[in-house]
């Protein structure tokens, strides 16, 4: 029964906390993270009502302390996955039919847990578990999660509230269905907050979710299902399970109730998921929702008129915060021979300034990266181009696995402009830069577009108004997200909504009112008061 209508209104983001020297927030943190090390944790997955062991435990450890063990996750198999679709369509009438301000006020009271109790929780197990400085994590698993849900909680109600207009002697209303069947959510190493969004905003529309991270991600995905249970989600409506790609795929894309997919990931892991979608389209119930977020080749593209000082900063910032594990990560970049030797000194000056080192200790700019596989295929990329005479190391090109996944940020000079580290996605701390004949902006703007397959994100770095209008022109489908004067990451929810086209997915903009479209399957409603009771129409009468 629906009392009242409830209005969500625009939240504003969530403030991002310094955690300067001698703050509340680092003392916490700092108190949190020696909790977290000093006990290993068992983790089951979370089917329905049940905590599923299966003592096939793989350990969990921190990239940048790979002897440490943080604890275990139970590693699921086939039948998992077919109990968690089974819990899935369990639990899903009574979630679509459970009102909208109850299963809102589920999604904010998570929100507002994050922001509170369990923020160094969330900070401290990305922290640990991925290898992210606290600035990295607090702007990601703390901000970014908790500005997931409040907006996301105020665009669906908004959606909710289009209505459609009535003529005379009716009344006309849309109802907003979730998808029928259940939906996948697969998510990446890289970002706790998209490890948030992309199993919730499926729910809140009212979907029930089978849920798969990376296995990197594991010990921060915990942490977001324990937020989200204290937070009243019923069981059965997310279900987060720990089996290898290939066999949720194997099973959630052979039943028949599979209604979508909420992806990030590799360009060649959707490919296949979407190839096998298509060609069993004939088992299904309806079509899938297929969304993706994939890979980036991003671009900073400098014109003459810039300012060095802008454009070192916004590679130095874009290409290795966070190691350059970022979708959007600046990894190819153009500069104008006018400024190339000053551009090229100062970014070898503040490569040289990073710290590196594990995440406790608050002064590393750097940490590892994310395991042994990433290290071994960033190092295969640096060895090559030491190697090449097509090619020259700025500055960087050290790797050590000793005691963490450590490489150091690297930048490479192409010698062409088509150079392999050009063209190819590494997701490590290496940039690649070309030095483009200044006064040749428009040749630079074709290289933009036609070097990589990706459109994810992208920088025009200019003081020139002309300059930044042709570029912005130009390129308009080499990104879905396009900065001037600015580095091409750190999109936030609610300013700068996320996802590009091409070889970088569907573009369905997490973080807006678009994504949670896709969610969603409309029903229109039209209503007669008084209903005609003859055939006939007046133009069928002659006289």
């Amino acid at each position: 029964m629906n009392l009242g209508y409830f209005n969500y209104p625009m939240p504003v983001n969530e403030p991002v906390l310094n955690y300067s020297a001698g703050s509340a927030e680092k003392k916490r943190l700092k108190e949190v993270l020696a909790e977290l090390k000093s006990s290993e944790i068992d983790v089951p997955m979370y089917i329905g009502s049940k905590e599923v062991r299966t003592n096939n435990k793989i350990a969990m450890r921190p990239p940048h302390e790979h002897k440490h063990v943080l604890g275990y996750f139970h590693a699921g198999e086939e039948k998992h996955v077919q109990q968690a679709i089974d819990a899935a369509l369990a639990a899903k009438e009574s979630w679509a039919n459970m009102s909208w301000e109850s299963r809102a006020n589920i999604f904010l009271r998570a929100a507002d847990l994050i922001a509170t109790k369990y923020r160094p929780y969330m900070n401290g197990t990305t922290m640990l578990g991925q290898s992210k400085n606290v600035y990295q994590a607090e702007i990601d698993a703390a901000c970014e999660i908790i500005d997931f849900l409040r907006f996301n909680v105020h665009f669906l109600s908004d959606i909710y509230r289009q209505q459609p207009i009535s003529g005379a002697g009716m009344h006309n209303r849309m109802e907003y269905r979730p998808l029928e069947g259940f939906v996948l959510a697969v998510t990446p190493f890289n970002f706790t907050a998209i490890a948030g969004n992309l199993p919730t905003s499926a729910a809140m529309c009212g979907n029930v979710v089978v849920w798969k991270p990376a296995n990197t991600e594991v010990y921060s995905a915990q942490m977001i299902m324990r937020v989200l249970k204290e937070a009243g989600l019923p069981d059965g409506v997310i279900n987060l399970i720990y089996v290898d790609g290939p066999t949720v795929g194997k099973v959630c894309f052979n039943h028949k109730e599979f209604a979508g997919v909420h992806f990030t990931g590799s360009t060649g892991v959707f490919n296949n998921m979407w190839e096998t979608i298509g060609k069993n389209m004939g088992m299904y119930r309806t079509y899938p929702r297929i969304v993706g977020e994939t890979g980036g080749k991003d671009f900073v593209l400098a014109h003459k008129s810039a300012d060095p000082d802008v454009v070192v900063t916004a590679l130095l910032r874009g290409a290795f915060e966070y190691q350059g594990q970022k979708c959007s990560a600046a990894s190819r970049a153009y500069i104008p021979s006018n400024m190339a030797e000053e551009v090229k000194k100062k970014l070898i000056a503040g490569v040289k300034s990073f710290n590196m080192g594990t995440v406790e200790n608050f002064t590393n700019f750097i940490n590892a990266v994310i395991d042994e596989k990433s290290f071994d295929n960033i190092k295969r990329y640096i060895d090559n181009a030491k190697k090449d005479d097509k090619a020259e190391i700025w500055v960087g090109g050290k790797c050590d696995k000793k005691e963490g996944y450590f490489v150091q940020p690297t930048v490479i000079e192409a010698k062409s402009p088509k150079y392999v580290t050009m063209c190819e996605e590494i997701f490590g701390p290496v940039l690649t830069v070309y030095v483009y004949p200044a006064n040749n902006f428009e040749k630079a703007l074709e290289l933009v577009d036609t070097t990589s397959p990706y459109a994810l994100t992208g920088a025009v770095i200019a003081q020139d108004r002309d300059a930044v209008e042709l570029a912005t022109a130009r390129l308009r489908n080499c990104a879905g997200n396009f900065y001037i004067n600015d580095k091409p990451t750190g999109a936030v929810v609610g300013q700068q909504p996320f996802g590009g086209a091409r070889a970088s997915g569907t573009n369905d903009k997490a973080g807006s009112i678009l994504n949670l479209y896709r969610w969603l399957s409309a029903r229109t409603i039209k209503e007669t008061f008084n209903p005609p009771t003859d055939y006939r129409y007046p133009f069928l009468g002659e006289e």
